[in-house]
């Protein structure tokens, strides 16, 4: 059942980021903190379709430790502090940024997911 033609294209991104259905824009796309609702309450829209996989921890890891590293070396090089002072200050932060990364990558993934029809690949027939 798809009812694709009475829905105008939303952006992925900003339904993604927001975490709403990338079909209505309206249902919400997390019944967790990022376990994907099995379909949208507004628009019925069968989100069994979505397999982000590893894509958001592979992007969220780059792009942390990137961040984190970056904060590690310039604490290390502007104030050459204890060991205790890393873990106190980058331990925290490693773990805002991962988890606050996360969930909206998620969406992002799934929301183009939807907007691309990117499936399964299939061999033969």
């Amino acid at each position: 059942m798809s009812h694709d033609h009475q829905y105008p294209p939303l952006s992925p991104w900003s339904t993604g980021l927001a975490g709403r259905c990338p079909r209505c824009g309206d249902g919400k796309l997390f019944k967790g903190f990022i376990a994907l609702a099995e379909k949208c309450e507004v628009c019925g829209l069968d989100l069994k379709f979505a397999d982000s996989g590893d894509g958001p921890a592979i992007f969220v890891m780059l792009i942390a430790g990137f961040l984190i590293v970056g904060a590690a070396l310039w604490l290390e090089v502007s104030y050459e502090p204890a060991i205790w002072v890393y873990v106190a200050v980058l331990l925290p932060l490693t773990l805002i940024v991962c988890l606050g990364m996360l969930r909206p990558l998620k969406g992002v993934l799934v929301a183009l997911q939807y907007a691309n029809k990117a499936e399964q690949g299939r061999l033969g027939s």
